[in-house]
């Protein structure tokens, strides 16, 4: 099976303590995620982000619907958790969000490896651009957050 990556850093103008503050309301996914996948979370509040939680999603990708379960794999608040997926549409989906501040401003990084059914081709003609098309999407909606 290949791993494929993709890799994402921004900088928003508001110190580390807010920036992790909002990536640690599993609500707040549903804020930079784009509004054509119909992103909805199933799981009942409060969703207490640590290691082991699990978060149930439901989104349509292609007209398909998709439930996604992750688990959160590693928690070291407010510099870095990681999620992974359960169950899902990729085979492997392994997140990495890296907070850092620097004179009062954070430095996001996304660093994601994920396998795909149909491997590379699958990748090339419709995963590749997907992935990238959500986390612009993601990097707008956050700068508009976080002006």
């Amino acid at each position: 099976m290949r791993l494929f990556s993709f890799n994402s850093a921004q900088w928003l103008n508001r110190p580390l303590d807010e920036i992790f503050a909002f990536f640690s309301d599993a609500r707040n996914l549903q804020t930079i995620t784009p509004p054509w996948l119909k992103f909805e979370i199933k799981t009942q509040d409060p969703i207490t982000m640590k290691q082991g939680t699990l978060i149930d999603y439901r989104l349509r990708l292609h007209g398909f619907p998709i439930a996604w379960r992750t688990k959160i794999e590693v928690w070291d608040p407010p510099f870095r958790f990681v999620d992974v997926q359960l169950r899902g549409p990729y085979r492997v989906w392994r997140h990495e969000h890296i907070f850092e501040e620097e004179a009062g401003r954070t430095h996001v990084f996304d660093h994601v490896q994920y396998a795909v059914a149909g491997g590379r081709w699958v990748q090339k003609l419709f995963v590749e651009r997907d992935v990238a098309r959500i986390f612009q999407f993601r990097r707008q909606r956050l700068e508009e957050i976080f002006p």
